[in-house]
């Protein structure tokens, strides 16, 4: 296991955080929500780090004592990291129960029990509700840390019994410094990422480490093709639904709030796709807004349908979006 780190634009959030600890005024349930790619993860796991070591200092884990050793070796017996089993779908009943019996234990190692659920927002109904009399009474010296990326699909009975904290969204200047750093590229290189990834700086870093920028590349090319009939969008859909749906429905989704934002202003100041700039003049020169904000509002749905885990057929929800994407320019 990688030590956690706090990101910059978090050191306030933190300081705040560990007074708290310090001052005994933690409260037993936490729900961070904010931006997906800004660093609320690792923000949960180094201060559960924190929280379980045995000899923090300056408001740090020391990285040497045995609880540290255990986190390092990702084997310490009170923390519990709860995702779905699977990708994409959602956190059951089953696993909330075993939480319970974890909660119902002493501490092993004779602090803190420190639970971090990521994307707290996939709990099924039942799940949830299982989960709501822990955060009632949770016990002594226990901290339940929900890390949620859409905190208003949560239950409004779960997120009454959080402390609910909002993570800063990082300001362009620190984003980029931190992106330079961590990819040694350029300055103009870091603001093309974080365009492509509307300002989130670890979604830009993993565009960068993870290929991403190929599959956009080929989504970006299939969809001007598309546009000039040497497509059809039952090819292109056959050739990317096995890929990761709502990473390619957040890529169409941007193309189509820079058209909304051209359509606006003719301005090229918000664009997101700027590297795209001929192909979106050509659709917003030639779509009607009506019809923009309609496709818009059919990717919404395909989207909330994915992220509730319909199971939704993937090639189909794809070449019905495209066939929409083709009609605008027809």
């Amino acid at each position: 296991m990688s030590q956690p780190f706090v990101l910059p634009w978090a050191s306030a959030l933190w300081q705040r955080l560990v007074s708290q600890h310090q001052h005994s005024t933690l409260p037993h349930a936490i729900l961070l929500s904010g931006h997906t790619g800004i660093g609320k993860s690792e923000f949960a796991q180094a201060f559960a780090h924190f929280l379980l070591c045995h000899h923090p200092s300056d408001g740090k884990p020391c990285g040497v004592c045995r609880s540290c050793e255990l986190l390092s070796s990702s084997t310490h017996p009170d923390l519990v990291y709860l995702h779905p089993e699977d990708s994409g779908k959602p956190i059951k009943v089953d696993q909330i129960r075993e939480l319970l019996n974890f909660l119902h234990t002493t501490a092993q190692q004779g602090g803190y029990r420190v639970v971090v659920m990521e994307p707290a927002e996939s709990m099924n109904i039942n799940a949830a509700n299982a989960l709501l009399k822990s955060l009632e009474e949770p016990g002594d010296n226990t901290l339940l840390l929900l890390v949620s990326h859409l905190p208003g699909q949560l239950m409004p009975t779960i997120r009454s019994r959080c402390q609910q904290i909002t993570f800063p969204f990082p300001s362009r200047e620190a984003s980029v410094q931190w992106l330079i750093a961590e990819l040694d590229q350029t300055p103009e290189r870091a603001n093309q990422l974080l365009s492509i990834t509307q300002g989130a700086p670890l979604k830009a870093k993993a565009l960068f480490q993870q290929d991403l920028l190929s599959l956009r590349a080929t989504l970006m090319t299939q969809l001007g093709d598309l546009l000039k009939g040497r497509k059809t969008a039952v090819e292109v859909a056959e050739k990317l639904h096995k890929e990761d749906m709502l990473q390619l429905l957040e890529w169409i989704h941007s193309v189509l709030v820079d058209i909304v934002r051209l359509q606006a202003d003719s301005g090229t100041e918000c664009i997101s796709n700027t590297d795209m700039l001929k192909m979106l003049n050509a659709v917003a020169n030639r779509a009607s807004a009506s019809d923009v904000f309609n496709l818009l509002d059919q990717l919404q749905v395909e989207r909330t349908s994915l992220l509730q885990r319909l199971n939704p057929n993937k090639q189909l929800l794809l070449e019905t979006l495209l066939l929409s994407w083709v009609k605008l320019v027809r």
